[in-house]
């Protein structure tokens, strides 16, 4: 199953969690398994893809329970990664892709990665006192959903967050715009559209909050997510850009769920996965891996009144027909 365990080298549960997302994910594997090997033992240990490739085939390989990711780890320190440090889970997702996208040596893989987790969109700005209109395509490596509205309301489900973030918005006031045809700021209607969704798609809820007085706040409250996701069901027409076969494929299976429990001082990260060759879940708390059930996994929906429970951070889901 490549349910093998990572020892925690100090502080890592957060690369621990991400890596085992990664390396458990077999179209990701698919790609790393065909990357150039580089020729220099010093070009090795500063390969991210390759000392990737190298702890994936040790874990394989292994008999033990656990294997450490401290090559990696070191390979990634000279990347100002550092070492025995706490990191947000969404932002290391995205310095991790980003280096192996720059080390991949092949077009066509460093193609496919990018075809495999990258969300295209377009962004919309209208001018509300003519029909002046800007259209821009934009990609991003993650869907960061706010969990709280504009009135900082709870929103109460996944799909509640996925109509907020495409929802348009009217920017007035200080928000305003400057309209090229009106010649001065105007009020603008700014809105998302969908044009593409990956294979693998990953969600960000956004559970952490900065207050007033500039101190980040964690939300726990709770905020269910379902293992099937239609995004043909949650959004509208008018939020969506794409052609027929593309919103065809837009059916979704939950994958992934990387948790964070604790306080944003303090606080420990885990992986629950569902395992693409067995179709059972695990729990992946760094050298620790166990077989749970769905109904631990909607452990981590969150509440409010647990301090130390788990909420989901990381939301992965998986296409259930790709094109």
């Amino acid at each position: 199953t490549g349910a093998i365990g990572l020892y925690n080298i100090g502080q890592s549960c957060c690369l621990n969690s991400l890596l085992q997302v990664f390396l458990m994910n077999i179209h990701f594997t698919g790609i790393l398994r065909r990357i150039t090997v580089p020729q220099h033992a010093v070009q090795k240990r500063r390969n991210v893809p390759y000392q990737m490739l190298l702890l994936l085939e040790e874990m394989q390989c292994g008999k033990q329970k656990a294997v450490s990711p401290m090559d990696l780890a070191c390979c990634l320190s000279a990347y100002r990664v550092k070492l025995f440090v706490q990191y947000d889970a969404a932002q290391l997702f995205l310095t991790l892709w980003n280096l192996l996208k720059r080390q991949m040596k092949n077009p066509e893989l460093v193609e496919e990665l990018s075809y495999l987790y990258t969300i295209c969109v377009q962004e919309h700005l209208a001018c509300q006192k003519c029909s002046f209109e800007t259209k821009k395509n934009s990609s991003m490596l993650t869907l960061p959903l706010s969990v709280l509205d504009s009135s900082s309301r709870v929103l109460k489900t996944l799909e509640d967050c996925l109509q907020y973030f495409f929802h348009p918005e009217e920017l007035t006031d200080h928000n305003m715009c400057f309209c090229e045809q009106c010649g001065r700021k105007t009020p603008f209607l700014q809105s998302m559209k969908l044009v593409h969704l990956p294979q693998t798609l990953t969600i960000h809820l956004k559970r952490f909050c900065f207050e007033k007085s500039a101190y980040i706040h964690k939300l726990r409250h709770y905020l269910p997510f379902p293992q099937d996701l239609d995004f043909n069901a949650v959004l509208k027409e008018n939020q969506c850009q794409a052609d027929y076969n593309e919103k065809a494929a837009w059916q979704y299976e939950l994958f992934a769920v990387v948790a964070h429990s604790g306080s944003t001082s303090c606080g420990h990260y885990c992986a629950y996965i569902r395992s693409l060759t067995e179709c059972k879940w695990y729990c992946f708390n760094d050298s620790e891996v166990c077989q749970v059930s769905w109904d631990d996994v909607k452990c981590t929906y969150g509440r409010s009144n647990l301090h130390w429970g788990e909420t989901a951070y990381l939301l992965i889901y998986m296409k259930k027909h790709p094109q």
